[in-house]
């Protein structure tokens, strides 16, 4: 079952000459549950890719489908609620509200949406992040790794359609990144997640289903690595 949907997805920034093409005439679909890595080196625009398809930032042209909702023709409103309620987004820098604790953090997009906490459901998901012990901790007296966890836990707090993952290792030593990618691989894999990381690093690349390079702005492959 097709979850993503890209269509000729294009972004220009700045105008006439100075203009900057980040994005050209991108097209691609996932399928439910894929373990999508997008790879590419620094400003082949895979970040923008990733920015566009959760509804961060506006393409120049293009459609983006998710779960058959085109999001870009919602209004800024409705995008903002479909994004909290469909889309995980986990980032490289933690961006944990620095007053709140590991449950309150983890809980936060509930919160925002004016919706009742299943205490249980919060409890597995914090049992599986390994983050039971540190639930009253605040984020500065957490490690990288731990920090990290606690932003997944928030991604995934809704079960989301669509995970989404900018440089999620980028700030871990080797020992935090490997157990980081098991993390997000148990999620695409205990909750079918659908999962799309952005990366750089052709290890955790491998470790995915799908590998899709990007280039000045294009896709330049697209290969099934395994089923």
């Amino acid at each position: 079952m097709e979850i993503l949907k890209v269509e000729h997805v294009s972004k220009v920034y700045g105008e006439g000459p100075t203009a900057v093409k980040a994005l050209d005439d991108i097209s691609f679909s996932v399928n439910k549950g894929e373990f999508v890595a997008i790879i590419g080196p620094s400003g082949s625009g895979k970040s923008t890719l990733l920015h566009i398809l959760g509804g961060v930032d506006y393409p120049s042209s293009g459609n983006v489908y998710i779960d058959q909702t085109n999001i870009y023709d919602l209004n800024e409103t409705q995008l903002a609620v479909f994004r909290r309620r469909q889309i995980g987004l986990i980032y490289q820098f933690y961006n944990l509200m620095p007053v709140l604790n590991v449950r309150e953090n983890v809980a936060l997009p509930l919160l925002l949406d004016h919706r009742k906490v299943d205490e249980a459901q919060l409890d597995e998901l914090l049992k599986t992040l390994g983050l039971s012990e540190r639930v009253n901790h605040l984020p500065n007296e957490l490690s990288g790794g731990q920090q990290q966890r606690v932003s997944i836990g928030r991604a995934l707090i809704n079960y989301p359609a669509l995970v989404l993952a900018d440089e999620p290792t980028g700030n871990l030593d080797g020992k935090n990144s490997q157990e980081i990618l098991e993390l997000l691989k148990l999620s695409n894999k205990k909750y079918n997640q659908t999962l799309i990381v952005i990366t750089h690093d052709e290890k955790i690349a491998l470790q995915a289903d799908r590998i899709i390079s990007i280039e000045d702005g294009r896709i330049m492959k697209d290969e099934v690595i395994r089923r």
